[in-house]
């Protein structure tokens, strides 16, 4: 019996010597003797993050989570994450319902300037798009929003809708920044401009006169013009106007009281809309410059045709820089008002 438990009490230290072998050789991260570890199928799966929720989306979407390093970071997870961005807030209610009225004011309001009735507004879109700082559509809510915020700037209620008083607000805005003196400049103040410079160049002498300093801002702009190779006009090898083109060529410039008095006689219904009484043309500070169509008709049809021109669009964008300011009513009309861009070029 005793031989039988020493027997016994030696192979357990046999065999627990042995385990102490085994465990010490062991390779780095493997099973330890007597350890059980989870196999790559048996990993539990890590625990899922909660639900985000995404503003207007039909579903919810789970966060990513780190289950393995290759789902979190291929780019088949990284584009899943970027479709599933929450999408742009809708529009208020107050502009969608504003952008329907737009669109029927747009062609549809009836107001009145110099005496004569007006329908709509559209002719004066770009000048409008300009100034609420936007190129939406008219009939947008994006539209309406941007209006608001001009109505709010502007002491006006912000309703997104441009209504008379809202479209006599802009006119008040774009009257108020064109030239306030109106008297003669000296005769030193004046510069006979070459033929080359006009719509027509059998213009005399007496009415190629421009004021200095806006003859000089005028060849600074149509240089501008020119090099903007989108407007396609025709030039000279030295970059100028070609004589064949008529874009952005000087119509009339300085008018004498005399002269004005001439035109008016001979267009007795222009009103105060078309001939001004005391014009800004006697400073040779106000240029009308072709815009296309017929030079100077104000007829709507004839309007229509020239705010939709390369060269009056690029006239709405770039003219303020060089200090021409421009008579909403009237899309050839431009005067020099200067301003500190123009003065530092």
């Amino acid at each position: 019996m005793k031989t039988l438990k020493h027997k016994l009490v030696i192979a357990a230290f046999t065999f627990a010597a042995l385990a102490a072998v085994a465990d010490t050789f062991a390779p780095e991260g493997g099973a330890r003797a007597g350890a059980l570890q989870d196999s790559p199928a048996q990993a539990p799966a890590p625990q899922a993050q909660p639900a985000a929720k995404v503003v207007g989306a039909s579903a919810d979407v789970t966060a990513a989570s780190a289950s393995s390093a290759t789902s979190s970071s291929s780019p088949a997870a990284s584009a899943a994450t970027t479709a599933t961005a929450a999408p742009a807030a809708a529009p208020e209610p107050i502009f969608v319902s504003a952008a329907s009225r737009n669109l029927i004011l747009r062609d549809g309001l009836e107001w009145t300037f110099g005496g004569k009735s007006q329908r709509g507004w559209s002719l004066y879109l770009p000048l409008m798009r300009r100034l609420l700082s936007t190129d939406a559509d008219t009939g947008t809510p994006e539209f309406a929003s941007a209006l608001a915020r001009w109505q709010r700037a502007s002491g006006l209620a912000p309703t997104g809708v441009l209504d008379d008083a809202t479209l006599y607000g802009m006119i008040s805005h774009w009257q108020s920044v064109r030239i306030k003196d109106r008297s003669y400049p000296s005769a030193d103040q004046l510069v006979v401009a070459p033929t080359s410079d006009f719509y027509d160049p059998t213009r005399p002498d007496e009415l190629r006169q421009v004021e200095r300093r806006a003859y000089d801002a005028y060849k600074r702009m149509v240089a501008a013009a020119a090099a903007d190779k989108s407007l396609g006009l025709q030039l000279t090898k030295t970059g100028e106007l070609a004589p064949e083109e008529k874009f952005l060529k000087i119509v009339s410039s300085f008018r004498s009281r005399e002269y004005q008095e001439q035109l008016r006689k001979k267009s007795p219904d222009a009103g105060r809309a078309g001939l001004a009484v005391n014009s800004p043309h006697f400073t040779g500070r106000a240029l009308d410059i072709y815009v296309g169509g017929e030079p100077v008709e104000t007829k709507d049809v004839n309007r229509r045709l020239q705010v939709a021109t390369p060269v009056y669009l690029w006239l709405v964008r770039n003219a303020e820089s060089f200090g021409f300011r421009p008579y909403y009513y009237e899309p050839w009309h431009w005067e020099y008002v200067g301003s500190p861009i123009a003065e530092k070029k």
